[in-house]
């Protein structure tokens, strides 16, 4: 499949370039020459020393250039592009967590209704060669989509399944759950302890991910609409229970002695779903990208490291983040 690759010659401007995926995205494209931009308000949905952590990887490059404002702000956000001048815009600044969104619904439209119209009223009035979003409800696309038929705005939406990896949000089950183990915490699990009819989920490691959208920041929509969605997973769900067995396994390896977590059984929880299962047959016919199965090796890795970290936490009073490994 013949794509264009990436051009390091134009400004890179990602929103949310200190979350977990705007982190990652900012370095790869960093250390390919690319002069990046990121955006970030830096607001405390989880641990701020987190994405201080990944701000502090990203500040030695040249050509980073980092901005802490947020894309709710129209005006200020018009005169970044005024500025700085994009060619290609990636908005990865959206409130996450499903649960978090039914019980803060407000900081959900602010942030990925508001800011994302901000977002392409400024690729209007600021024409860029291609706008790449994270896209958290169908709305966005809905948007996007009218936005790429009226101002010719070339769009493409990204659906994620289940992110993980190092540096990944706190509130993700992989360190979750983990970090209750060692507090001698039981684990909540929402399958109602229906085993024949588990939850499914569609991990995807983020050096897929990152690896996805860079094949795609160069090769914008054609067509009467320029504007197209794809889904960026790993195409093979896992059982919830398999993916708990997995780090229970890992974590055995990694402390030499049986892990086994105490689990709570409760019902599923409002807006969630039963199974995730990523379709990616659009994306590679687009770029030639297929995802790899889920990484168990990385899963011990940062189990071994996790460990070590918890086990410093007796001298630290606990105050190092289980995440920061």
């Amino acid at each position: 499949m013949e794509y264009k690759n990436l051009d390091s010659s134009k400004i890179y401007l990602i929103t949310g370039a200190a979350g977990f995926i705007g982190y990652f995205l900012s370095r790869k494209l960093l250390e390919e020459g690319c002069r990046v931009i990121g955006i970030d308000n830096m607001n405390d949905y989880y641990d701020v020393n987190l994405k201080h952590t990944r701000l502090e990887q990203l500040n030695p490059y040249e050509k980073f250039t980092f901005i802490k404002d947020d894309i709710s702000d129209k005006d200020s956000l018009m005169r970044i592009f005024e500025e700085y001048k994009p060619h290609v815009v990636v908005n990865l600044a959206a409130q996450a967590g499903v649960r978090y969104s039914i019980e803060n619904p407000d900081v959900y439209i602010q942030s990925n209704i508001i800011g994302f119209y901000n977002v392409l009223e400024a690729c209007r009035h600021h024409p860029v060669d291609h706008l790449v979003y994270a896209s958290t409800k169908k709305s966005n696309e809905l948007m996007a989509h009218t936005y790429s038929h009226l101002y010719n705005i070339p769009a493409t939406g990204l659906r994620f399944f289940t992110v993980y990896g190092p540096m990944g949000r706190p509130d993700m089950a992989y360190f979750g759950f983990t970090d209750k183990y060692f507090a001698d915490e039981p684990i909540k699990i929402f399958n109602n302890g229906d085993f024949e009819n588990d939850l499914y989920r569609d991990f995807t490691y983020i050096d897929d991910i990152v690896e996805g959208i860079e094949r795609l920041l160069s090769n914008p929509p054609v067509g009467d609409v320029e504007h197209k969605v794809f889904n960026i997973g790993n195409n093979n769900p896992e059982k919830l229970m398999t993916f708990i067995g997995a780090l229970e396994q890992a974590l055995t390896n990694a402390t030499g002695g049986e892990v086994e977590f105490n689990k709570e059984y409760e019902p599923i929880k409002p807006g969630d779903v039963p199974a995730t299962y990523a379709s990616t047959d659009s994306l590679q016919e687009a770029v030639g990208f297929k995802t790899r199965n889920i990484d168990r090796g990385w899963i011990a890795e940062v189990c071994g490291l996790v460990c070590g970290v918890l086990r410093d936490r007796v001298e630290l009073d606990r105050k190092v983040p289980v995440y920061i490994v």
